[in-house]
């Protein structure tokens, strides 16, 4: 990190496992409960545009690992994006704490479809639709269950 100071996450969250590249983006936190698991991360000013809000690459980023940590959760292994559909609703700044949530809406033999959303507070900042693919994991790759 750049030296920017997360603090200590909301009541029940924990750090995620997450892949290098979103381990470098993060840190992500996740908390289970209520049937589901919901998603977290504080926007420091390195996730932040010229504009002082969060970058659109760092919410996409975010909301593809909800939605594939959803997916996961239904199958119990690996998938990849195979279409992903943002709205951008709203917006969020540093300073904030950024949540999501993911569920999965039909699965067919070789395809399952999610939807999302992600908010700060209560003002929705993101919703989307997306279309992932499982896939056998290499054995290098963390374990199914890893958060994504």
């Amino acid at each position: 990190m750049s030296g920017e100071t997360v603090p200590a996450p909301p009541e029940g969250f924990q750090p995620s496992a997450r892949g290098p590249f979103t381990s470098h983006n993060g840190p992500m936190f996740h908390r289970v409960g209520g049937g589901g698991v919901e998603h977290a991360f504080f926007v420091l000013k390195r996730h932040c545009n010229s504009l002082g809000i969060v970058h659109g690459g760092m919410l996409s980023t975010f909301m593809d690992g909800v939605l594939a940590n959803a997916v996961g959760r239904e199958t119990g292994g690996a998938s990849v994006t195979v279409h992903l559909s943002l709205d951008f609703l709203s917006m969020a700044r540093a300073g904030d704490w950024v949540y999501g949530d993911g569920v999965v809406i039909r699965k067919t033999k070789d395809l399952v479809f999610v939807e999302g959303r992600i908010r700060t507070g209560t003002r929705d900042v993101m919703r989307a639709t997306g279309i992932f693919k499982p896939v056998n994991r290499r054995s290098d790759q963390p374990a199914p269950g890893a958060k994504v």
